[in-house]
Parts: C-alpha cells; structure tokens; sequence
C-alpha cells in the first residue's frame, strides 16, 4: 500500500464558508475528522497555495491539495503467527479467530496477538489505526472478524458498527433451559469494584443483545445472539445478568453447578469446557469500495460440536 495519500478537488459552491476541517469531511469522507484534522494541523492540506487552520473558512473555487504521508501507528512487532484466512482483497481481510488468540497487544499480552499477526502478514497495516483492526472477540471466543486494509476502509468499517449496521450473529451455549427469545437492553461498564471485570451499570453505556432459542437440551440451551451493540464482554455480561452464563465462562460464570439426571459422560465433558462456549458465526457488513453487502460465516469449532454432541446424549 502505497504511505503517501495525493488529493485534489476544487471547493464548489454549495459548501462555500464552511471551516476547512467542515469541508474536507464532506469533500473526503473516507478519512476520518481527527485525521483530517492532524493533517491540517501538521501542514499536509494546501488551500491555493497557503497553509490554512482547520477554523478558517474556504470559498467556492479555491484548490484544495492534500499531500499526506502516512506514518507508523503502533510500535509491535511482526511475527510469523499462521491465521485463518477467510476473504481477503485490497480493502478488508476476514479472518475466523482461534480459541486462544488475542486479538491486541495489552497487560501481560505484548506478543503473539492477531496484531503481530496482520503486521507479519501485512506490513503496511503498520500505518493504520490498531494494525486496521476495528472490533474485538475475546482470547477464548472463537470466530468471525473483519480487519480494514486501507484508511478507507477502516473509516468505513468504524462508521458502520457506529451506526450499528453491522449484523454480527454468535452461537452461545447457556445454563439453564430458555423458554424462549428476547432482548437484554441493559447497560455496560466497568464493574464498581472488580476493575478486571465488566457488569450492569445503571449509569454504564448502553447495550442490547438479542437471542432466539437454537436447541434445548436437558439444563442447557445453545442460542443463537445478535449483537446490537458492542460492549466489551457484551454477551457474556448480559446472559449472567439474566442468570443463565455461558457455560465454561471462567469470569462471569460462577461456580460450576451440574444437573443431577446426566451421564458421567456429560458431566466430565462439562467439567472439562474451559473456556466460554461463544462462537462468533456470521458477520454481514457493506463492502467499503463495492458498497456490495457481504456475509461471512466460521464453522463452529470442533471443541463446541463435541459439547453439543454431549449435551445432546444428556
């Protein structure tokens, strides 16, 4: 990918005596207002031949040059890291995310993420936001992601999971038996005394999950969720703030509670799930050049078929 970005445009009338930063994110929408921004501030956007502030305001006919040079957003390092690739093309990269894999560089996590990933893979995504990833999944949910290539790109995908637009389908295996579907609309944050952890807070961000029953089996119901938005363990929050968690989930699950009219078959294969039974199975998103709308789909791993196939056998 090319590191300097080249535009040109006359300023037409219908937007004569906007500010400049106004301006180029109506003329150039597929960079965002903070980057536009930095480049006014740093000198890399030219208004007939001058250097302008991002307050002042620009008239009909002047030339607007911008001569941008993308530079190095994250100090990680590449590493050879194998992923599983799904799609790619010039724009995005879809990816189907191991058990295991942390998706960004954090606290006691500095190597061997998806991140050092993408920079082996693909050094030029060292010139975007977070190595062009827009969304997470935890270290021990499997599935679907979408990672941007381009700054485009990224704008793009940032809007629309923005704006909510992006349907994002994931398969859970709860506690508990659900009589039905429906809709958590509780809000998110950081729990009050656990700072690790995230809980419902009635001051917290808002967030709204909906699920329909999959399968029942004996004490356990696999479902299929629907992300409305996208808090940080969203899922995993909600379904134990409605008494039923995940299954496995080492963090918001509790104690391991066991039915008492199962096999010991069943109940070792439960003992032993030790991660959260999360799959993020499909993604649908509108394609940032193509405009085409896509869905993307992770076969359910083999560690959760075998689960269900347990389940199922009671």
């Amino acid at each position: 990918m090319n590191t300097n970005i080249q535009l040109t445009t006359i300023i037409p009338e219908e937007i004569s005596g906007l500010r400049l930063d106004q301006a180029l994110a109506q003329l150039f929408p597929d960079y965002s207002r903070s980057r536009l921004q930095t480049w006014i501030k740093t000198g890399q956007v030219i208004v007939d031949g001058q250097s302008l502030r991002a307050k002042d305001k620009i008239t009909a006919g002047q030339e607007i040059h911008i001569n941008a040079e993308l530079i190095t957003e994250t100090t990680s390092l590449p590493q050879a890291i194998q992923l599983d690739i799904v799609y790619e093309d010039d724009s995005i990269i879809v990816i189907n995310k191991p058990v295991g894999l942390v998706v960004h560089p954090g606290t006691g996590n500095a190597n061997n993420t998806l991140l050092n990933a993408l920079l082996h893979r693909y050094p030029e995504s060292a010139n975007l936001p977070r190595a062009g990833i827009v969304h997470r999944l935890d270290k021990e949910t499997s599935g679907i992601m979408v990672v941007a290539r381009t700054l485009q790109a990224h704008h793009s995908l940032v809007s629309q999971l923005h704006e909510r637009t992006v349907k994002r389908q994931y398969l859970a295996i709860v506690n508990g038996t659900l009589i039905s579907g429906a809709t958590i609309d509780q809000p998110i944050d950081r729990h009050p005394k656990q700072r690790t952890k995230m809980a419902v807070v009635e001051d917290g961000r808002p967030a709204i999950t909906h699920y329909r029953i999959s399968e029942r089996f004996q004490a356990h119901t696999a479902i299929k969720v629907f992300l409305e938005t996208g808090r940080t363990h969203q899922i995993r929050v909600h379904m134990a703030h409605i008494h039923h968690p995940i299954v496995g989930d080492q963090v918001y699950g509790g104690r391991l509670k066991l039915p008492p009219h199962i096999s010991e078959t069943c109940r070792e294969a439960l003992r032993s799930f030790k991660r959260q039974a999360l799959h993020a199975k499909k993604l649908t998103l509108i394609h940032p050049c193509t405009l085409e709308e896509m869905t993307f789909a992770a076969p359910i791993p083999e560690d959760l078929v075998q689960l269900m196939e347990h389940l199922r056998a009671g």
